[in-house]
């Protein structure tokens, strides 16, 4: 009796921990894409392109879109007729949902979550700055061992 309670719950375990990250957070995420001058001034109406390895989207600013989550970092590229370029990229950070796994699970649910890109998240919002390049960081400075130029 107690083997058969044993094996079910491992069997249990596989089923449940496995992707704890795709079952609460999902491949997809919704970002905040704005764009300013670099002294702040909103700019609207700049089209632009996000892309990494899982896809590439097109949003014209302000907008509320949705990107496929993912390891590598998000590229964001936005143009307006009368102004300059203005480029992002938003760094992709190991989520919650990973680390839980990682630590709960073992390995099989963060191999999941990685192949899926579900164990990771961006920055919420993306303000990108025309006629500048600018990295943005969900984690803060201080967590990263250094300075950075985030907003």
């Amino acid at each position: 009796m107690k083997r058969v309670s044993s094996l079910a719950v491992l069997v249990a375990a596989f089923l449940v921990l496995p992707g704890c990250a795709t079952i609460t957070a999902g491949e997809m995420q919704s970002v905040s894409l704005t764009t300013q001058t670099q002294d702040g001034t909103p700019v609207e109406k700049a089209d632009c392109v996000l892309k990494n390895d899982r896809g590439e989207w097109t949003a014209t600013t302000p907008a509320q879109i949705a990107v496929r989550r993912s390891a590598e970092d998000l590229t964001v590229t936005c143009r307006k007729d009368g102004a300059a370029d203005g480029l992002l990229r938003a760094i992709s950070r190991v989520a919650g949902g990973m680390l839980g796994n990682i630590i709960i699970g073992g390995g099989i649910g963060a191999i999941i979550d990685h192949t899926k890109g579900t164990g990771y998240d961006y920055p919420d919002a993306l303000p990108v700055k025309m006629g500048a390049s600018v990295t943005v960081d969900k984690s803060p400075p201080e967590s990263r061992g250094g300075n950075a130029d985030t907003p």
